[in-house]
């Protein structure tokens, strides 16, 4: 399968483990719960779907590669103890608290967080002397004699061995222990994720025109050359950094991240490429509804890949200001429920504003710190309590002076409304800039390929989808019920083309 479906795979078991009886026990006890083993190639996402579960369910995460562990620090170190039993005097051997299971409770008692997942990488690579401990491990979820806390799940993950020479295989009583799931790459599925995170738009239309170089691995007499979801990952993230500090993004650097040097070779080139149709292209033009006939001309006679790396460029403007409009959108929200909190202490309890505003400051400040620490917020939603943080800084600077509750109050709803009409314009102003594309492309491309590429690339955009669903788009819904027929008349066609006329 792939890893979208992992994910909802293994989302699915954790709330069937995390389900409680009407007393508040787990339904399924820790030691009946078989772990999650996810195998599946490297660079895939298998440790990112678990931030992503984690996040969603709001639990905590404790993610550890075993490859790096001993026994000792796996099971912890063994000391003596002087015991009787029934008179009989005797020294036995027990061990500290594995580094593993400190981990989890030091996390439970920083952050607050009482449930989690367990995540453990390489399990099938761990050494000669760590084997027998995994092996107890995963049988009875304790390491020595210290055991897995209640309320935390356990997955484990690990690659096949053609991928890695260092792997263990497990006997037919360990697997029987192991909710076992195979995953593979998908380019389409890993698509979703890097609309959402935002992948550098040279990455994407590359891979939109070479499918076959998103994963590959291939053993060579100079040995392993590979290329992974991962690698476009981190290479991504690279390029904006190089651009965000003037540097040069060359096939030196691309080769760090793509170990496939044709492919590293053929991305270099096309970047030089995608970056004279980023100058020539002038994007916010565009979008802004103002280019001129040089640049509409261009785009008519350019060939297809020019065409969808310009796809490419709007796209990843568009969806970058959709994006601000959606956390702006969340942040409000969270300060409409802030404010609501805030105004009983203010006018019925009489609170100083003031305190008041600082006290709801720093429970945000420790939503972030302890959601941080224990894995359970994403980046995203980081941000939009941040902006919520702004937006409160300001409140309390307006009612500094203000002793009056009534008075500080007005001035506190005062700034919710701003805040309120200031999300509006700029959803409609990214209304039109998006409708300015759907013009361009109509103008330009007319009802061609290119148009039903942006309708079906925005629909798998998470927050596209998110910005036209809440905010519209006449010009989406336009275009999209003609895609819509347009695939029913593809599927008409396939399904004649297998009838036997004959």
């Amino acid at each position: 399968m792939n890893i979208k479906e992992a994910k909802e795979q293994i989302k699915n078991a954790m709330t069937a483990y995390f389900t409680k009886d009407e007393f508040g026990s787990y339904t399924v006890p820790l030691e009946e719960q078989r772990p999650v083993f996810l195998m599946g190639p490297p660079g895939i996402g298998k440790t990112a779907i678990m931030r992503q579960i984690a996040q969603e369910l709001g639990v905590g995460l404790l993610s550890y590669s075993m490859t790096h562990h001993t026994r000792q620090s796996a099971l912890g170190l063994p000391f003596i103890v002087h015991k009787n039993y029934d008179s009989l005097e005797c020294d036995v051997s027990e061990y500290t608290m594995s580094e593993i299971i400190s981990s989890i409770y030091d996390l439970m008692q920083n952050t607050g967080v009482r449930e989690g997942i367990l995540f453990l990488d390489e399990v099938n690579c761990v050494s000669e002397t760590l084997a027998p401990v995994m092996l107890q491990f995963l049988q009875y979820k304790i390491f020595g004699r210290h055991k897995v806390p209640d309320g935390w799940i356990i997955v484990t993950a690990g690659n096949p061995p053609e991928y890695n020479n260092s792997v263990r295989e497990f006997d037919i009583v360990t697997w029987d222990r192991l909710k076992r799931i195979d995953v593979e790459p998908d380019f389409d599925v890993w698509k979703e994720y890097a609309y959402k995170k935002g992948v550098h738009p040279a990455v994407m239309t590359y891979l939109e025109i070479k499918n076959a170089d998103f994963y590959d691995v291939e053993s060579t007499v100079a040995g392993k050359q590979f290329v992974t979801a991962r690698g476009w990952d981190d290479l991504s993230t690279m390029i904006k950094l190089y651009e965000k500090n003037g540097l040069i993004v060359d096939e030196k650097l691309v080769s760090q991240y793509l170990q496939e040097p044709k492919i590293a070779r053929s991305f270099a080139v096309y970047y030089d490429l995608f970056n004279k149709y980023r100058s020539d292209y002038q994007v916010d033009k565009i979008m802004e509804g103002s280019a001129d006939d040089t640049i509409k001309g261009r785009a008519k006679s350019a060939k297809f890949d020019e065409r969808l790396a310009l796809i490419g460029l709007l796209l990843d403007a568009i969806n970058t200001e959709m994006k601000d409009v959606i956390s702006t959108e969340e942040s409000v929200a969270t300060l409409k429920n802030t404010v609501k909190s805030i105004k009983p202490r203010i006018l019925e309890k009489g609170e100083n504003p003031t305190q008041v505003i600082t006290s709801e400051i720093a429970s945000l400040q420790q939503k972030i710190n302890a959601g941080k620490q224990a894995g359970s917020l994403s980046a995203e939603a980081q941000r939009v309590l941040k902006l919520t943080i702004e937006e409160l800084k300001g409140m309390m600077t307006d009612v500094h002076d203000v002793t009056e509750p009534e008075e500080a109050f007005k001035l506190i709803k005062l700034d919710h409304d701003k805040a309120v009409k200031r999300l509006r314009k700029q959803a409609s102003n990214v209304g039109d800039r998006l409708a300015n594309i759907f013009k361009f492309c109509e103008e330009v491309f007319e009802e061609g390929q290119e148009m039903l590429i942006l309708v079906t690339e925005l629909t798998k955009s998470f927050y596209g989808a998110r910005f036209i669903s809440r905010y519209g788009s006449e010009e989406y819904f336009k275009h999209n019920k003609e895609l819509l027929f347009y695939e029913r008349q593809q599927d008409i066609m396939s399904a004649l083309d297998d009838l036997d006329l004959d």
